[in-house]
C-alpha cells in the first residue's frame, strides 16, 4: 500500500507543472501583443445604446396606450 503523502506530492508536482507551462503561454501572449478582442469602451457604448433603444421603445407603447386612453382593452384580451 501506497503512502497517501506520495500521491499528494505527486499531483502537487503535476499541478506545479501545469501552472508553470500556462503562466509561460501567457507570457508569450502578452509579448507576441496578439489582439486581445473589443475594446470594454466600445462594449459599454454598445450595451448603452441597446438600453435606450428598448426605453425609447417602452416609451412610445407607454404614451401611445395614454393617447388611446384605455381603448385598447379590446384588443390587448381585457
Amino acid at each position: 500500500m501506497k503512502s497517501p503523502l506520495l500521491y499528494a506530492q505527486a499531483a502537487l508536482t503535476v499541478t506545479a507543472g501545469a501552472l508553470r507551462s500556462r503562466l509561460q503561454t501567457l507570457q508569450q501572449e502578452v509579448r507576441d501583443g496578439d489582439d486581445r478582442g473589443d475594446s470594454p469602451i466600445s462594449t459599454v457604448v454598445i450595451i448603452v445604446a441597446a438600453v435606450a433603444g428598448a426605453l425609447l421603445i417602452a416609451g412610445g407603447l407607454a404614451a401611445a396606450y395614454g393617447r388611446a386612453n384605455g381603448k385598447l382593452s379590446g384588443i390587448l384580451g381585457g
